[in-house]
């Protein structure tokens, strides 16, 4: 499948860890990114046709900014591996992309997203004892920018699109994960992960 074309609304993108998620959002135009909320991971196994609470305030989200797309970052290892963090985000995904459903999910790769947020609070003057609280949101808010500068680039949306699965049916790769390579995840600023530490992301 062809990359997907821009078209103007909101984008929104999600920075998922394993205990907290960051928001951040763009005008309808996408020129600039701007941090949301921080979002409380909801662990627990929801009841039948209920969705956890953090994907269900992302929902309203999307609904509220009549948003065009939703980026979600893909953590990898520096060499471009993926790890436990790569699949809890791919999978996060497909959830999100089944609960917002027409609106497309895009995986885009967001290495060290975490590392250059904590570097952006700092030159803003913040305390680093203070950066847990908005890290995940300045980490989404460099996820989002970069995407946002690759689709003015290539008048593309980046990254891979995430197809919601059909009951009884394959999507064709190996694992059904659920996501369809338009082309290689285009390469966001390096980030590091707490929920893998092999792939280096500070503690949340």
């Amino acid at each position: 499948m062809g990359q997907d074309v821009v078209t103007r609304g909101s984008r929104l993108a999600v920075d998922v860890g394993s205990v907290r998620v960051g928001v951040a959002a763009s005008d309808p135009d996408g020129l600039v990114a701007t941090p949301v909320e921080t979002l409380a991971r909801d662990n627990r196994r929801p009841a039948p046709g209920v969705l956890p609470a953090d994907l269900a305030r992302l929902v309203d989200e999307v609904a509220e900014r009549s948003a065009a797309v939703v980026y979600v970052g893909l953590p990898r290892h520096l060499s471009g591996q993926e790890g436990a963090a790569s699949a809890a985000a791919r999978a996060y995904s497909v959830m999100l992309a089944q609960a917002i459903a027409p609106v497309p999910v895009r995986l885009v790769d967001e290495r060290m997203s975490t590392v250059s947020a904590h570097q952006a609070l700092r030159a803003a003057g913040r305390s680093s004892r203070h950066h847990r609280q908005v890290v995940d949101q300045a980490a989404a808010v460099v996820i989002l920018q970069t995407a946002l500068d690759a689709e003015r680039a290539t008048g593309h949306r980046p990254g891979e699109r995430v197809v919601v699965p059909i009951a009884g049916a394959s999507d064709g790769r190996e694992g059904g994960c659920g996501v369809e390579q338009d082309q290689q995840a285009e390469s966001l600023p390096a980030r590091q992960h707490a929920d893998d530490a092999s792939e280096g992301r500070p503690g949340e």
